[in-house]
This record gives structure tokens, C-alpha cells and sequence, in this order.
């Protein structure tokens, strides 16, 4: 079993900045993409950013320019520095890590944090 513990959300006026962070623990064999995701009040949840083992990422168009994801494969761990935030980033954040639990693969999510920007 494979677990998340995130950390970082909180209240910030529009333009500042926060850095959340992930951390995996458990039985781990290997990570594939770890990534961020986030869910605003009566919306679906969407994919803000993913890297891969490789280091390849991907963003979503309203983050790119702003948001910069990167891992720390030595530490199981997924971080987001979020810049010049907006209040339409205003949702809980969730942590999504992919990866394998020998011999299985596994997908977990973490309990989520909620990143609040006031205007």
C-alpha cells in the first residue's frame, strides 16, 4: 500500500505564490508520473501538471508560464510552485502518483490541500 501525504496549500492574495508538496511512502518498487490535480467547488477534477520518471511534463494551458512541477526521485516526492496565482486557481489540490508495487502497478491519491486566492 502506497501513501501520500501532501502538504504547502493555504491563503494567498492573487499574485503571490505557494509551493505544495508530495510525498510517497509504502511499498514502492518504482514511480512512473507523479502529477497535481485539482478540483474547484462544482467543477470536475482536471490535471494541472504531470512529469514523468524521465523528467518530461506536461501542463495544463491555464497553468503554463505560471506553474512549474518537479520530483525528487531520491525522495519519492512531487512538488508545485505555483507563481502569480489567480483566484480561478482557488480548489483543493490533489497529489496522483503512478508506479508499480511489485509485481502490480498501483495509483494513488493524496488526501488533498486547499489552495485559496483572494482577489
Amino acid at each position: 500500500q502506497v501513501q501520500l501525504v501532501e502538504s504547502g496549500g493555504g491563503l494567498v492574495q492573487a499574485g503571490g505564490s505557494l509551493r505544495l508538496s508530495c510525498a510517497a511512502s509504502g511499498s514502492i518498487f518504482s514511480i512512473n508520473a507523479m502529477g497535481w490535480y485539482r478540483q474547484a467547488p462544482g467543477k470536475q477534477r482536471e490535471l494541472v501538471a504531470r512529469i514523468t520518471s524521465g523528467g518530461s511534463t506536461n501542463y495544463a494551458d491555464s497553468v503554463k508560464g505560471r506553474f512549474t512541477i518537479s520530483r525528487d526521485n531520491a525522495k519519492n516526492s512531487v512538488y508545485l510552485q505555483m507563481n502569480s496565482l489567480k483566484p480561478e486557481d482557488t480548489a483543493v489540490y490533489y497529489c496522483n502518483v503512478r508506479g508499480t508495487t511489485f509485481p502490480t502497478a498501483f495509483e494513488s491519491w493524496g488526501q488533498g490541500t486547499q489552495v485559496t486566492v483572494s482577489s
